[in-house]
């Protein structure tokens, strides 16, 4: 159990908060219009911009990363929409397009599949678009597609938007927004960021501005220019949460504490750990050479009861996902992005062992 008397978070999110973390959240508020509260709103977006590799404007966002989808695509769509799925999530972010009332298409692969520079490139060679979204990692699948490929077709379509939910991705896997282009980037800080879930994280491009200023319908919250106007003075347009801001600044320090080559490192390694022990017991689930980092989705080959599976880890203190949607029953998902460490994988990976041993 976590000190808090609760079960160890193994799960794609909200993940595992450590206590440091936890306790700058209780830092006394500032005003949100004060120079103590700008300071802190520098210090934060200098900070991101180092783990992002971006030059890109940065906004806060108080939200889930689901408020910062309808952001990116009523900020940007005025032709039409590609959403490429591959998942619940990917495909859940081209149910939120259409019903922001604009022009989309859901672009499928089967589920476990990666979606490929192919498929973008026969896609946009139709003419058709003017905005892509693309999942870079898709946990209900534990899916990583290659985005550092995609970059490379997308410097063919200058004038699509290149929006990219990097939700579990972000902070743990090295992304340099700016060499790939990316027009938007978005998270929420319960994934990679290990933060109590709330709070949201966007890069925007210049270009992305510019085509803000001729799209209508926006909204007031996530209109990207009233975001910028605010930004400006190192401010939000409304009141944040700045609990989370604290938190996010701990973080920050401890990152860049830790390095950020470290960092990267540390998440790969713990997914060959987990990955290897996915392989030796059942199976994994997503296509080969396209594994998440970040979390690992085991196929259920054994067709364990994986419901009694997770019940008896919760009863000793550790909480992992089973199958999303279709793939109930099938899979189970194990988590190790943000603060998980070796010592914590390791702890998991015996104790599913024992469990294993007791089912049999």
């Amino acid at each position: 159990m976590n000190i808090t008397g609760k079960p160890k978070l193994f799960i794609p999110g909200p993940t595992h908060v450590d206590e440091e973390i936890l306790n700058a959240f209780t830092e006394y508020p500032v005003g949100h219009r004060t120079a103590s509260f700008s300071e802190l709103y520098d210090n934060l977006v200098s900070g991101i911009q180092k783990v992002l590799f971006t030059d890109n404007t940065i906004y806060l966002c108080t939200c889930t990363a689901t408020g910062l989808w309808e952001a990116a695509v009523r900020n940007t769509v005025r032709k039409r929409c590609a959403n490429f799925v591959c998942g619940a999530f990917s495909s859940r972010w081209h149910d939120s397009t259409v019903m922001c009332g604009l022009p989309a298409d859901a672009i499928h692969v089967e589920l476990g599949e990666a979606i490929k520079p192919e498929l973008v490139d026969n896609t946009l060679a139709t003419g058709k678009y003017d905005v892509m979204t693309y999942v870079h990692n898709e946990t209900s699948t534990g899916v990583m597609n290659p985005l550092g490929e995609i970059a490379e077709i997308m410097k063919k379509y200058p004038d699509v938007m290149f929006l990219v939910d990097m939700v579990s991705s972000m902070s743990s896997v090295k992304i340099e927004v700016d060499e790939l282009g990316i027009d938007v980037a978005l998270a929420s800080v319960q994934k990679g960021w290990a933060l109590p879930p709330g709070f949201s994280i966007c890069s925007v491009s210049n270009k992305t501005l510019d085509i803000s200023a001729k799209c209508d319908n926006k909204g007031l919250y996530f209109d990207f220019l009233v975001l910028d106007k605010y930004a400006k003075r190192s401010q939000t347009p409304s009141t944040p949460s700045i609990p989370h801001m604290y938190g996010l600044k701990r973080q920050l320090e401890r990152i860049f504490a830790e390095g950020l080559k470290n960092r990267f490192q540390r998440h790969s390694d713990l997914a060959d750990l987990v990955r290897a022990w996915a392989l030796d017991r059942m199976g994994l689930f997503p296509e080969l050479g396209y594994e998440s980092a970040t979390l690992t989705c085991v196929e259920n080959t054994k067709g364990i009861d994986i419901t009694d599976f997770q019940d008896r880890l919760l009863h000793k203190g550790y909480m992992i996902s089973g199958g999303y949607g279709p793939l109930k029953g099938k899979t189970f998902r194990i988590s190790h992005m943000g603060d998980i460490m070796l010592t914590d994988i390791e702890e998991l990976l015996s104790v599913m062992d024992e469990t294993l041993n007791e089912m049999n």
